[in-house]
C-alpha cells in the first residue's frame, strides 16, 4: 500500500495529467483535493484527447474509484457537462465518482464578481479564468458559502442564495452598474443541479480514510503547481487555493502522516498563463517555437501560454514547500530542435530602493532562493547556465538508454541542482510515450527511509 501525492512544481500546466493517467495503473483511487474547473488535465489515449477540468484523470480507467474532495469548488453545471461528455465517449461513470459534501459551490454570482472585478483592475489585471473560482473561496472564508451539502436542503439552499444575493445585487447596481440576478431563477436551476448529482455525494473523508485504512493504492492529485499556491506563490499573481501538497491534508481530510511519496512534475521548460513575474520568460521567435511546439494553450481557456526557460530557483521553492521524494519530468521532446539550452541557477536584482531587504552592500543582489516579493522577481534577471542541446527526435523514447547524451546530460543537471531523483521522463504526448525508471508506487517513501 503506497498513497502518492502528484503536485505541479511550477506555474501549473507541467503536464501532471498524464502522469497521473500513467500512474492510475498502480493506483485504486484518484482522488483530487483543491481548485476548480479553471484549470484542465489533458490525457491522450490512442490518439483521443481527454480534456478533464473537475474530474480525476483516473475515471479514463475502468473499476477505479474517483474522488472529488472538500477542498474543491465546483461549478455543477461545468461537472455535469464533464460527466455527459465522458458518457458520451463510453467512459463509464456509475458508481466509481464521489463527490464530497463539504466542497462548495460556484454560484452564478461568483462568476458575474469575478468578471467585474477584473474589468475594474484595467492594465493591474491578474489574468484569471473569470469562472468565479476567487469569489466561491472568498465566501467559504467568509463563512457565507453554499455547499453541496447545502444543495441537498432545497429550503436551506433557497435562504442562503436569497440571502447573498441581497449584498451582491446591491453590489452590482450600485458599484458595478449591472443589472440584479434573480434568486428564483438561481435556486430552480440549481435544485436541478441537485437532483442530478445526489447519487453521487458523500462523506469523501469517511470514505477516502476508509479505503486507505482498507490498504488501497490512493493517488492525490491537485490542480495549477506550487507557485501559484496563495500561501507560497507569486502573490497576488496566484490561484485562490493550495496546489502544493499541504493542500491533501485540508482538501481531503487526510492526515500528513498518511502520505508516502510526493512526485514534483516538471516540465523540461517553464511556462504561465496570465499576469505575474516570470524572470526566465522568452519572447520571439524561440518562446513561440516553444509554445507551438509543445501546444502551449491553455486546455480550459485556450490562453497562448508565456514560454521560457527552466528555472532551478524557482523549482528549489517548490521542492522545499512540498519535500520532493521524485521527480516527473515532461515535455523533454518539446526541446530537440534547439542547439543551446539555458537553465536559469540564480537571480540578479538591482535594488536601489531595498526591496529585497538584502544585507548585502550596493545595490546588485543575487538570489538563489526565491524571493518573497512578486515586485522583487518582476525585476529579476536570471543567470544561467549553458549546455549543449541534443537536436536529435527523443518522442516516444521507451529507454533511457534511447536519448541521446546532451539530453541524459540535461537529466543529470537537473537531478544533481535539485538533489531529487526524476523517476519519469515524459516524451510526448501519448500515455506510451514516457521512460518510466522507478515506480513512486513501488518505492514509497517508508520504503526509501
Amino acid at each position: 500500500m503506497a498513497n502518492i501525492v502528484v503536485v505541479g512544481a511550477q506555474w501549473g500546466d507541467e503536464g501532471k495529467g498524464k502522469i497521473v493517467d500513467l500512474l492510475t495503473e498502480d493506483a485504486g483511487v484518484v482522488a483530487r483535493y483543491q481548485g476548480g474547473h479553471n484549470a484542465g488535465h489533458t490525457v491522450v489515449i490512442k490518439n483521443k484527447k481527454f480534456i478533464l477540468h473537475l474530474i480525476p484523470s483516473g475515471i479514463l480507467h475502468r473499476g477505479k474509484t474517483c474522488i472529488i474532495g472538500n477542498g474543491v469548488v465546483i461549478d455543477p453545471k461545468a461537472l455535469i457537462k464533464e460527466m455527459n461528455e465522458l458518457k458520451r465517449r463510453g467512459i463509464h461513470i456509475d458508481k466509481n465518482l464521489f463527490i464530497s459534501e463539504n466542497a462548495h459551490v460556484i454560484m452564478p454570482y461568483h462568476i458575474v464578481l469575478e468578471n467585474m472585478s477584473e474589468q475594474s483592475k484595467g492594465s493591474k489585471q491578474i489574468g484569471t479564468t473569470k469562472r468565479g473560482i476567487g469569489p466561491t473561496y472568498v465566501d467559504k472564508m467568509s463563512r457565507s458559502g453554499i455547499r453541496v451539502i447545502d444543495l441537498m436542503d432545497e429550503t436551506l439552499l433557497k435562504e442562503k442564495i436569497e440571502a447573498n444575493l441581497t449584498e451582491i445585487n446591491y453590489l452590482l447596481r450600485n458599484r458595478f452598474n449591472t443589472r440584479a440576478i434573480s434568486p428564483k431563477k438561481v435556486y430552480a436551476e440549481y435544485v436541478q443541479y441537485a437532483r442530478y448529482l445526489a447519487p453521487f455525494i458523500t462523506n469523501t473523508v469517511v470514505l477516502t480514510n476508509k479505503l486507505i485504512e482498507k490498504g488501497e493504492n490512493i493517488l492525490f492529485e491537485g490542480a495549477q503547481g506550487t507557485l501559484l499556491d496563495v500561501d507560497h506563490g507569486t502573490y497576488p499573481f496566484v490561484t485562490s487555493s493550495s496546489p502544493s501538497a499541504g493542500g491533501v491534508c485540508t482538501g481531503l481530510g487526510v492526515a500528513p502522516t498518511r502520505i508516502d511519496g510526493i512526485l514534483g512534475v516538471v516540465k523540461a521548460y517553464t511556462t504561465r498563463v496570465g499576469g505575474g513575474p516570470f524572470p526566465t520568460e522568452v519572447k520571439g521567435f524561440l518562446g513561440e517555437h516553444l509554445r507551438l511546439k509543445g501546444g502551449e494553450y491553455g486546455a480550459t481557456t485556450g490562453r497562448p501560454r508565456r514560454c521560457g526557460w527552466l528555472d532551478i530557483v524557482g523549482l528549489k521553492h517548490a521542492m522545499r514547500i512540498n519535500g520532493f521524494t521524485g521527480i516527473a519530468l515532461t515535455k523533454l521532446d518539446v526541446l530537440d530542435d534547439i542547439g543551446r539550452i539555458k537553465v536559469c541557477v540564480a537571480y540578479t536584482y538591482d535594488d536601489p530602493y531595498k526591496r529585497c531587504r538584502c544585507s548585502k552592500k550596493g545595490t546588485l543582489c543575487k538570489f538563489t532562493d526565491m524571493p518573497q516579493s512578486s515586485v522583487v522577481i518582476e525585476g529579476c534577471k536570471p543567470v544561467y547556465k549553458e549546455m549543449d542541446g541534443w537536436r536529435t527526435r527523443t518522442v516516444g523514447a521507451q529507454k533511457l538508454k534511447d536519448l541521446p547524451k546532451q539530453a541524459r546530460s540535461y537529466i543529470d543537471y537537473i537531478e544533481d541542482l535539485l538533489q531529487v531523483r526524476i523517476d519519469i521522463i515524459s516524451t510526448g504526448e501519448r500515455r506510451d510515450e514516457v521512460i518510466v525508471l522507478r515506480n513512486p508506487f513501488k518505492i514509497s517513501k517508508r520504503q526509501k527511509g
